[in-house]
Order: structure tokens, then sequence, then C-alpha cells
């Protein structure tokens, strides 16, 4: 309330100012009374205007026949005259010269005070989009916080004579109802939130509300919202429409991680199997690759065995032929062949026999040395060892050398891998058996870590 001096009938005033320790819009009277005369609205010239720092005072007067306002921002403290108070020089300029009162009505906005609301919007229906048969209840209670910051925008949307606070939080009451409700109807559907997890996931809710309002109340009300503060979110665990939701959703989750489980265990036995077929096939490679070979080393013997059969017989006929020499190939009586003489033809075909054999059996021979200094060269073949190994409590092998090469670099076999062969006690890590431990030296170490 303001400071009143000599008051006269012009309604002279020494102090206009605002005393209201909680307001929103404050308009100063003379009297502190409601009535519209303009004796009321009476401002003498040269009396002193008091603005608290975060108020702001409006001018409103009538300047050829329309309405005018004068906008003053705290902190101020001068005697309304036109040298030191321009803006009101044109209202002083109307009243008869400036030496009688002039009209105008005064208005004080809180624009650093912060007005809070408490609300509470009782149960409504909320559907969950999946089954839209059970409605689920819901209340909300909380505290909206909001100032005015575009005091233009608010003088243009409400009217300032008689404002009442009481008669505008009703009215944001009434639009905070009808938005809460929209916002949280939709965001089961809009946002793919299961409606029995709204309360759990109040934040979240809390914070797409706040985006829907805040527009909405500046271009009402005029007002900005500081904050919305969703306090409790429930539902009515009592309701018909609860209990069959929670009911329905609970055996859809137990079908589907059962489901999953099943699957999962599909997927586990496929891939055992996959693996179980894979390594079949290349045990049976493995087979057929040996008995091809052992097979060609077999064909190769025998051809070395029957060209030494042949050789020999060679060696044999070339003997008997040599043998008849002596004779010149005739029947002892001396006719026809010169009897004892030694039958030229006989001998070349002995010699050449005997060449013949000789090379062969030399051939054979450096054959034979050789292959023999080869063997010496070429590094001995690797160990033929067969060993079972036992995956997972899964036992299988034996598997030769190379098949535990190519188990060790696809990782299905490792260092901690039980293995066993025929004359071992028991079951061994791979790491453990010396004979295995090539098999690990040639695996690349892990890259080194990122810097």
């Amino acid at each position: 309330m303001g400071l009143f001096g000599k008051k006269s009938e012009g309604g002279l005033m020494d102090v206009i100012r605002c005393d209201e320790q909680e307001y929103l819009v404050w308009k100063w009277r003379p009297s502190g009374e409601a009535d519209f005369t303009k004796k009321e609205n009476a401002i003498r010239y040269g009396s002193n205007l008091r603005i608290k720092d975060g108020e702001l005072a409006v001018f409103v007067y009538k300047k050829d026949e329309g309405e005018n306002q004068d906008f003053i921002i705290g902190p101020h403290d001068q005697s309304l005259k036109t040298a030191n108070f321009p803006v009101l020089a044109s209202i002083v300029g109307l009243a008869f010269g400036g030496k009688s009162p002039f009209q105008a009505e005064i208005y004080f906005i809180n624009l650093s005070g912060n007005i809070q609301i408490r609300f509470g919007i009782p149960y409504f229906d909320v559907f969950d989009p999946r089954f839209m048969d059970f409605a689920v209840p819901m209340a909300a209670r909380g505290t909206l916080t909001f100032n005015i910051t575009d005091y233009k925008g608010f003088i243009k949307l409400n009217r300032l004579i008689n404002f009442e606070l009481d008669n505008f939080k009703k009215q944001i009451k009434d639009a905070l109802t009808k938005y809460i409700k929209g916002v949280v109807t939709n965001i089961p559907s809009d946002n793919g939130m299961p409606v029995l997890q709204m309360e759990r996931k109040m934040l979240e809710v809390n914070d797409l509300v706040s985006k829907y309002l805040g527009p909405r109340l500046e271009a009402d009300f005029g007002i900005n919202m500081k904050a919305l503060d969703i306090s409790h979110l429930e539902c009515d665990k009592d309701a018909k429409g609860y209990a069959e939701l929670r009911k329905v959703t609970s055996e859809q989750v137990t079908k589907t991680i059962a489901g999953q489980t099943d699957i999962n265990i599909k997927n586990l036995k496929d891939t055992q199997e996959i693996n179980a077929k894979n390594m079949n096939e290349t045990l049976r490679i493995q087979r057929e690759e040996a008995q091809r070979a052992q097979k060609l080393q077999t064909e190769s013997q025998n051809i070395s065995v029957h060209q030494l059969n042949q050789q020999t017989e060679v060696a044999k006929t070339a003997a008997e032929s040599m043998g008849k020499m002596g004779s010149g190939g005739g029947d002892g009586s001396g006719g026809g062949g010169g009897g004892g003489m030694m039958d030229p033809g006989s001998m070349m075909a002995s010699m050449a026999m005997g060449g013949a054999v000789g090379s062969g059996m030399a051939g054979a021979v450096g054959g034979m040395m050789q292959g023999m200094n080869q063997d010496k060269q070429t590094p001995p073949p690797p160990p033929q060892v067969q060993y079972n190994i036992s995956v997972g409590g899964q036992k299988s092998g034996p598997f030769g050398w190379d098949i535990l090469k190519e188990m060790v670099q696809s990782s299905q076999i490792t260092k901690d891998t039980y293995v066993w062969k025929q004359g071992m006690e028991k079951w061994e890590f791979a790491k453990d058996v010396e004979e295995l431990s090539s098999l690990f030296g040639s695996i690349a170490p892990p890259p080194p870590p990122l810097p």
C-alpha cells in the first residue's frame, strides 16, 4: 500500500509505490478502494514515484481517443516532472498546462518473484496400445513454478484492472489439468512406454509434459514456466483394468522369455551339430588322403619290384647266352659251326645284354643312393600322433597332427584343452604335453592395445 501525504480534491499523493509482500499484479489507488472515478486515477504533477528492483510500473492513460501504455522498470525513485520523467511529458501536457492533476492508471508488476501453483489431477484413464481393452486409472500431483519475463505479452493477454491472483491461478490449474491429461494419455502410444512402467519412469514423463506445457502457458497466459515438478504419478492398483493388464503382460513376458530360451537352446544345438559334422568331414578327408597316399606308395613300390624282376630276367638270359659262347651254339660234332668256335653274334648279343643289365643295375643302385642322400637332406615328417580331445565334456577323436594343427589355428583347441592318447595314464592339458608344444608356438600373440 502506498504512503499518503496531504490529500486534496486532485488526489494529491506524495509517494506512489507498492508495499505488497506477495503479488503478481497490483493496482495503485489513492484510497485503496476499487472505484473507477477520475479522482482515483488523478496524479498530481510533482508526486514521487518509487519502483523497487525487479518491479515494473505500467502507466495506462487515454490519448487521442485511444489507450496508451508507458513502462518504467525499477529501480526508480524520482518525482514526476517532465525534466526527469520525459515519458510523461505528453500526459502532463494534457492536464491543464501541467498544474492540475492528470489521469492515468498505475499498475505494479512483479518481475523477480516466482509464483508456485500446486496441482492435483484426479484419476483419468490411460490405455496401453497393445491391450486397448484394459483402462488403467492414473492420477498426477505436483508443482508449477512460473514468473513474468515478457511483460508486454502478459499485459496484452490479461486485463490488469481488478487483477486477482487467485482467479489467475485457477485458470492456470484448469489449463494444467487439460494439458497434462492430454500428454500423459498419449505417452504409451507416442513413445512406446508401457502403462505399468510409467510410475517407474516418472522423470521421463515429467520431461515430456514440460516440453509440451511451456510454450502453451506462454501463449495462453503470457507467463514463463520455470519448472514443472510432477512429484506423484500413480496407478489405481485396486482397479480391475490394472489387475487385468498386469496379468496379461506378465503372461506375455513369461512366454517371451520361454520362447527366447528355446531359440537359444536350439541355436546352441544346431551350432554343435554343425561343428561335429565339419569335424567328421575333416577327418574323412584326412583318411581318404592318407589312404590315397598309401596306395600311391604301394603302387610305386610294386613298379620298382617289377622293374627289378625284369632286369633280373634280362641278366639271367644274358648269362645263359654267355654260357653258350664256348660251344659256338653247335652240337659238338664239328659240323656247320666250326665245332668249338666262338659265335660272334651270340657274343655281341650277350655283351649288349650285359651292358643293359649293368646300366640298369647301376641306375637302380644310383637311384637308391640318391634316395638315401635325399632322405638325409629332407627333414623328417611330423610326428604321427593320434590324440583324443575333450571340449565341454564332449569327447572326440582321435585326430592326427594336421587336424590338431587346424583345430588350434581355428581356436577349437587351446592350451587348456584336455587331451589323451594311448599310453597316457589320464587326461592332461595340451600345454602340459611336450609333444604338442610346437602346435601353439606358431600362433601370433594378440595385437597390442590402442594408445
